[in-house]
């Protein structure tokens, strides 16, 4: 399909007006070719996606995380591996695309589709930030089963609870990636508990002295985007060759 109509129905599906300001998304590297028909699907773009994709025809690469966070002058000058991984990719002329905050706010993004992985209802954005969604389980569960529940739903290898709030939680907040630092956003709202990733030690802190149930889940856990947009992307041709690469988690010793 044409390029200009595929990069259209992207930023209408998830607009640069929902990311976060100062966000680095849309064209990463190279130029768009005017036909697109096979895209690369990856959560980030890296030397292992990269090697596994160096001898296929690919037309675009498409990622959640941008591959150049940061003005590319200075992140090139200071980071050698990316600059590295960038001349390759920019030699075999293949361009990345990211689609990162504007997806994790979106309808049908990143925080909708976790939302539904842990069979939330009634979701709703947080009025407090957009990005954040909330929403009621069918029936009330106890702190330790929901934690059980959440890992296997979204089939994580091991997740971190702090179950210092109610014992029984229905009514779950919850945000993909490292948004840790928003759990008092749920408290104000009336949420029983906080979902959400790479909480460092201080917010944990926080959140017990807060007296409140927050439950840590790998930042990987972000991977639905790749089956998300390998569905959206057929919507619009069902012609499209979609090549989907995961990353794999690190080793739980």
């Amino acid at each position: 399909m044409q390029s200009s109509k595929l990069i259209y129905h992207l930023r209408k599906w998830y607009p640069k007006s929902v990311a976060c300001p100062g966000d680095f998304i849309g064209l990463q590297t190279g130029k768009l070719r005017k036909d697109t028909n096979t895209i690369l699907v990856c959560l980030d773009f890296d030397n292992d996606v990269f090697n596994k994709v160096k001898n296929e025809k690919i037309d675009l690469i498409l990622t959640h995380h941008p591959l150049i966070y940061g003005k590319r002058k200075e992140v090139l000058k200071f980071d050698p591996v990316k600059r590295a991984l960038v001349k390759k990719i920019d030699k075999l002329k293949i361009p990345v695309y990211s689609m990162h905050t504007n997806f994790d706010t979106g309808i049908d993004g990143m925080n909708d589709n976790l939302a539904n992985a842990i069979g939330l209802r009634n979701i709703k954005s947080l009025k407090a930030d957009p990005m954040i969604r909330g929403g009621n389980l069918k029936e009330a569960m106890e702190i330790n089963a929901f934690a059980r529940y959440v890992k296997k739903a979204l089939n994580l290898p091991n997740v971190y609870l702090i179950n210092r709030g109610k014992k029984m939680v229905k009514k779950v907040a919850i945000c993909g990636g490292a948004a840790g630092g928003c759990f008092k956003m749920a408290i104000d709202e009336g949420y029983d508990v906080y979902v959400s990733g790479d909480a460092p030690h201080h917010i944990r802190h926080d959140v017990n002295c807060y007296q409140f149930n927050y439950l840590e889940i790998w930042h990987e856990a972000e991977q639905i985007f790749i089956p998300v947009m390998a569905r959206r992307l057929k919507t619009l041709d069902r012609k499209l060759k979609i090549i989907t690469v995961n990353q794999p988690y690190p080793k739980v010793i």
